[in-house]
């Protein structure tokens, strides 16, 4: 029969780490000084809670508030990921016509949760803005179940914190708080151990700066990993400067491809974002063809609405990884928006092939053929003319949906019903959508414009004005409702609400035309 510690080493080789915890904490029971177990058990539990930090975390509204490590509040194009038109490249009309790639919107078919840092899709709204404070705030009270969580700063290291600490019967597994952090320092494999754990397990980054800087003394300032600790441990308190000289002293000593990404986090949380792609061009340099940097760099200038070089980022991407996920759903969503619906169709069906040939081999199948794909596709085949497809797709898109995403499913199918001019089957689409979720701007907004074709005024303002509070970065409900202002001969509340509008989409021609046509009359 084999020894306990033999199974514990062959479950962590598996992947199948609860067991080998279990077993690890049995043998330990029996004799708490062999270090060989600890240290297995200890690289278990950070494997059971470790996630992949390389991208740039979530902003919270703590972050977006007290944010001290802006360069300008008035940022220059091209230098900043703030304002309406970050890169000053592209046309504001990108931001109603093609969303990011990342959007909580199912537009492209997949969602980074760790790169939130532009606009939201179709809003023109950024995190620290008025707009986004006060949607978010809004949202944080959604009576909706699972969809509303706690702001807080630091994203999901605060509240993986807390969920993922595993106690003992006599309390926790490390009681860092007694150890004698000197002492594991002139260990190297225990302390790196050590430290992954207060990383990933504890999240608790002022014990690792401590371990992190005694090791660091102990190798005389020559070890490129506990340099790179040192920063990541500088960039989770929040002291970017002190992190960005750790991560250059780290490349300096030793090239690694997730020092040069943590770096480019640095620089993307000083709003310095051409520093970051110096970065990547430096790690490209070092390293030709590595997908993670090329990933990084299109997703940086598509923060910074560069959609050209993002476009061109990502196509390497392809080039040297043809399976990568995130760059197959950018570049359909990309030629979608560029009214090429045949291409993107191809696009989307390469990612269904790859959950198909995943599902195959393993059994199940990945979250690739998502409620956001089979929507995509259903979009692509209606586009395309492909109309026997369409609502099967959205069938799929519907039975693999929950109350996160239902409400656009829905929201899709009635813009479908419009453009075949069944208006009644589009109508009941959209008060399915605010049924399932009742702040859909876009839902509301479509059934006022539906009420105004019936002849409702009445009803078709109470829409607007529903969809003006779910959503106060929308610019259509603010037009919408000038207008129908205008021809019901309020002329006041028009205005206010077409100056609104002005606000914000400042280049929209319709209503820079009722904004001079109101003032004439009220002069």
């Amino acid at each position: 029969m084999a020894s306990p510690a033999f199974l514990a080493m062959s479950r962590f080789r598996r992947r199948r780490y609860e067991e080998c915890v279990d077993l690890c904490s049995e043998i330990l029971a029996e004799n708490p000084y062999d270090k060989a177990i600890w240290l297995l058990k200890t690289q278990a539990l950070t494997a059971m809670t470790f996630i992949d930090d390389s991208d740039l975390e979530e902003l919270g509204i703590a972050d977006a508030v007290m944010d001290d490590n802006a360069t300008a509040s008035m940022p220059r194009p091209g230098t900043s990921l703030n304002g309406d038109n970050a890169s000053g490249k592209g046309s504001s009309l990108d931001r109603v016509m093609r969303p990011m790639s990342n959007a909580g919107r199912p537009n492209s078919g997949f969602v980074r949760p760790s790169t939130q840092n532009g606009m939201r899709p179709g809003t023109g709204e950024t995190p620290g803005s008025r707009a986004a404070l006060e949607s978010a705030m809004r949202k944080t009270g959604s009576s909706r179940p699972g969809t509303s969580r706690p702001v807080t700063a630091l994203g999901r290291h605060v509240r993986l914190g807390t969920a993922s600490m595993r106690a003992e019967s006599d309390g926790p597994f490390i009681d860092v708080s007694r150890m004698d952090l000197q002492k594991y320092a002139h260990r190297p494999t225990l302390a790196r151990a050590l430290c992954e754990f207060l990383l990933y397990h504890d999240h608790n980054a002022r014990k690792a700066l401590e371990l992190a800087a005694e090791a660091t003394s102990a190798c005389n300032f020559e070890d490129w990993f506990w340099k790179s600790r040192l920063g990541k441990c500088y960039y989770l308190l929040g002291l970017y400067r002190d992190a960005e000289q750790q991560f250059k002293s780290s490349l300096r000593t030793q090239q690694s491809v997730d020092t040069f990404l943590d770096l480019g986090k640095v620089y993307l949380r000083l709003d310095q974002p051409q520093n970051a792609l110096d970065a990547y061009a430096q790690a490209l340099e070092a390293f030709p063809g590595s997908t993670a940097v090329l990933t990084a760099k299109a997703r940086t200038y598509e923060m910074m609405r560069d959609g050209d070089q993002s476009l061109r980022a990502f196509k390497d991407v392809l080039r040297h990884d043809p399976s990568h996920v995130e760059a197959i759903a950018s570049l359909g969503a990309h030629y979608f928006y560029s009214d090429q619906p045949e291409i993107a169709l191809r696009f989307y069906r390469r990612l269904l092939e790859i959950t198909q040939s995943t599902e195959s081999a393993s059994g199940s199948a990945r979250s690739y053929a998502s409620t956001e794909l089979w929507n995509n596709v259903a979009l692509c085949c209606f586009h395309s003319g492909q109309y026997d497809m369409t609502m099967r797709c959205f069938e799929n898109a519907l039975a693999s949906a929950d109350d996160s995403n239902m409400a656009d499913v829905w929201f899709n199918v009635g813009h479908v019903g419009v453009s075949l001019g069944d208006l009644g089957f589009a109508y009941q689409c959209f008060k399915v959508a605010v049924s399932i979720d009742p702040q859909h701007v876009e839902a509301y907004n479509n059934l006022g414009v539906l009420e105004v074709r019936k002849g409702n005024q009445e009803d078709a303002a109470a829409d607007f004005a529903q969809a003006r509070s779910a959503g106060s970065f929308a610019y259509e409900p603010c037009f919408n409702g000038a207008l129908l202002a205008y021809k019901r001969g309020d002329f006041p509340t028009s205005l206010r609400l077409a100056e609104a509008s002005r606000v914000l989409f400042s280049d929209h021609p319709e209503t820079l035309e009722l904004v001079e046509m109101l003032r004439a009359k009220l002069v």
